[in-house]
């Protein structure tokens, strides 16, 4: 087993679990390769320099932990299956896969569960886990630091939210997919395989399939006054995106977006630079993650 943690994710609760995690692992009769990371972009890299012999790559911290895991591991040939242990603020992917928050329950399934393939998303030539987006609240993920997290959890993305209010700007965009062109001003869109993002539910629709080769996309429309923003609000309470017309809601396995500026994206909550134009496809069960049976 490569195992990869983050030892600041989730308030640093993994350091108090370590060495219950490592048993659980042991009992499994895992030969254990063990690797912290240190700084951002860490897990890219020692996923994706893994030896071929490793049986199964685990990682243990937020959902950006989890978003370089993978991408590490899509740069190369070896379809080695992947555990992951939930330890971060928000952990959406996780709750999608319905993984519990208990460390050690979690070790217990990476140990005793069974193997499921689900989707990845490559954005242009970068590879995702669950949400690729761009517009109002997007950065906010990125931007609110880590030591504000671990202290304060959600509060601290509402905090920068709250901070990011004054800067929503509409940006016109053209959206192409299954031969539909939707040409119009948008302030957020989502282009998301969850059943949450940011914690929230509701957001990215209903009956996600994880593994269907389809992402949803959500785009939400310029808001021009209260009414507007009323309604916005009431359809994503309920659940039901076409109660507004200011949401545009399809599902896709192929997206092109582009823009007469660039464009800043966030992807599985951290910064995914700015583009003028990006192609987002879908790569049906590219990855075999460990559920439970």
């Amino acid at each position: 087993m490569l195992f990869i943690y983050n030892p600041r994710a989730g308030r640093g609760r993994i350091r108090s679990e370590l060495a219950d995690i490592l048993d659980i692992f042991a009992s499994g009769d895992y030969e254990i390769t063990i690797a912290p990371t240190r700084q951002h972009g860490e897990a890219v890299r020692i996923a994706s320099e893994r030896e071929g012999d490793f049986d199964i790559v685990v990682c243990c911290g937020g959902d950006g932990t989890l978003d370089e895991t993978v991408r590490g591991m899509m740069k190369n040939d070896f379809r080695t299956p992947l555990g992951y242990i939930p330890a971060g603020s928000t952990n959406d992917f996780g709750g999608s896969l319905a993984l519990p928050k208990d460390m050690l329950k979690s070790a217990e399934i990476i140990v005793d569960g069974v193997n499921k393939a689900v989707d990845v998303g490559m954005f242009n030539d970068e590879a995702f886990v669950y949400v690729a987006a761009f517009g109002a609240f997007t950065e906010v993920s990125y931007k609110t630091d880590q030591d504000m997290k671990n202290a304060i959890g959600h509060s601290a993305y509402l905090i920068e939210g709250v901070k990011s209010v004054g800067k929503i700007r509409p940006i016109h965009m053209k959206v192409e997919h299954d031969g539909e062109v939707i040409e119009d001003n948008f302030i957020l869109g989502m282009i998301t395989n969850s059943v949450s993002v940011g914690g929230v539910k509701g957001l990215t629709g209903n009956n996600v399939d994880l593994a269907d080769g389809l992402f949803e996309v959500n785009l939400i429309r310029e808001l021009k006054n209260g009414i507007d923003f009323q309604q916005l609000l009431g359809a994503i309470v309920m659940g039901h995106h076409d109660l507004s017309d200011r949401i545009v809601s399809f599902t896709s396995g192929h997206i092109k977006i582009s823009s007469d500026e660039a464009v800043a994206w966030t992807l599985d909550g951290e910064d995914g630079g700015e583009h003028r134009s990006v192609i987002i496809d879908n790569i049906p069960r590219a990855i075999d993650i460990r559920v439970s049976k």
